[in-house]
């Protein structure tokens, strides 16, 4: 069973609704509250080579994207740290408070306590008018599909593409881009850390339409071959871009860079170039 299948579980639990976006919505005053919470393990999820500065940076950078998917300005960040060496702790906060402090958000506490793996989990909030929330729901058919920069560029890092190491290790949530996109009437929008078509069927299982890509279209990574670029770009994890729909006569939005990929379609699938695309991304997943 894959992560996406306890989702399903929990929705048993829980209002279901609450599980279709990248964070949880709540009122605040006349403002929306959004807020993500993301646990990153050292064996899976901090790759080899890494310094203690970058491993605070990502934490906390991935769920700052989660908050820009969403509209939202970031607000507070709260750090969890199952620490497995007490000396490694002052590189993890300073990486956490610099990414902090380039995007706009604040640091504010958290936890600690001894683990034998390093485990970090970063809880951010934002703020949001209503009008400017932008939710995975809300895609409609004649709506472009569009990404805010080069997708695959972190997998190819993993590849051995040294040149993309800066992707891999030093993720740029994308703030300023996401909440420029909600106050310009995005129609749906979410982050793609896990890769675009996974993202592409998350998208799906929440709206009453389709998505269809052009290949041809992707803003592969540099200096990558253009069919493993291409299969990277499609299917590879840790680029923490913006994936948006959108009426095309809203774009370009201006001050964000964006590549129109594809359209919105009335069936309910995911195509490239015509053909079905198999359910494949980064997932978690238990066996037996």
């Amino acid at each position: 069973m894959d992560e996406r299948g306890l989702h399903r579980l929990i929705g048993t639990i829980i209002d279901p609704e609450r599980l279709d976006d990248d964070c949880a919505v709540i009122p605040c005053g006349d403002r929306l509250m959004v807020a993500s919470t993301d646990m990153l393990h050292e064996t899976t999820d901090f790759p080899a080579g890494m310094t203690d500065w970058q491993i605070g940076w990502m934490a906390t950078a991935v769920t700052l994207s989660d908050v820009a998917s969403m509209g939202a300005a970031p607000g507070e960040v709260l750090l969890a740290v199952g620490l497995d060496r007490p000396e490694r702790l002052s590189g993890i906060m300073e990486g956490a408070r610099d990414c902090c402090t380039r995007f706009g958000a604040e640091l504010v506490g958290g936890d600690l306590d001894a683990h034998r793996e390093l485990t970090i989990v970063s809880t951010g909030l934002g703020l949001v008018a209503p009008e400017h929330l932008v939710r995975r729901r809300g895609a409609r058919p004649g709506d472009v599909i569009a990404v805010t920069g080069p997708l695959g560029e972190a997998e190819a890092a993993l590849a051995g593409y040294d040149r993309h190491r800066r992707e891999l290790l030093e993720p740029q949530p994308r703030v300023r881009e996401g909440q420029a996109l909600g106050r310009a009437g995005v129609s749906a929008m979410m982050d793609i850390s896990d890769g675009l078509v996974l993202s592409l069927h998350d998208l799906l299982a929440v709206n009453d339409c389709g998505f269809s890509v052009d290949t041809a279209r992707l803003p592969l990574p540099a200096g990558v071959p253009e069919d493993e670029g291409r299969e990277l770009a499609l299917y590879g994890g840790g680029d923490f871009e913006l994936l948006f729909t959108a009426p095309p006569d809203i774009l370009p939005v201006p001050g964000v860079e964006a590549r129109v990929i594809g359209e919105v379609i009335p069936e309910r699938t995911v195509l490239a170039d015509g053909e079905p695309l198999e359910r494949r991304g980064y997932l978690h997943e238990w066996k037996g």
